[in-house]
């Protein structure tokens, strides 16, 4: 399934976020981690990645560190701030009450229907 531009525009930086709460990764395994445990719902190639990244580093939220890795290739980390985590704590609770009210709404599957009275 493919996700539309706004609803990954608010979904990604929170699913990077929650990825680097785990630990250090790189651009490429961020976007294999994305795919992965998203099973491709919220697959972003790294032309969208990066300047995801980007932002989030000029926001203070992650920090990046160039690191040689084994192949003896430069690759740049990055790490949540404490900012960041101040702001993955808040993000997740805006996430969790917009899903409680999709919810209500039916919108997200075991969730029953409300009933509407006709008007």
């Amino acid at each position: 399934m493919r996700i539309e531009r706004e609803l990954m525009r608010g979904a990604g930086p929170v699913a990077v976020l929650k990825l680097l709460e785990r630990g250090e990764m790189y651009g490429y395994e961020l976007v294999e981690a994305l795919s992965k445990r998203t099973e491709g719902v919220l697959d972003m190639g790294q032309s969208t990645l990066y300047p995801l990244l980007y932002n989030l580093e000029a926001k203070g939220l992650v920090k990046g560190v160039w690191r040689a890795a084994d192949s003896g290739r430069d690759r740049k980390y990055y790490r949540l701030t404490v900012k960041g985590k101040r702001k993955l704590a808040s993000d997740t609770r805006q996430w969790r009450a917009v899903t409680q009210a999709m919810e209500s709404l039916g919108v997200i599957a075991g969730a029953p229907a409300p009933q509407v009275s006709p008007a």
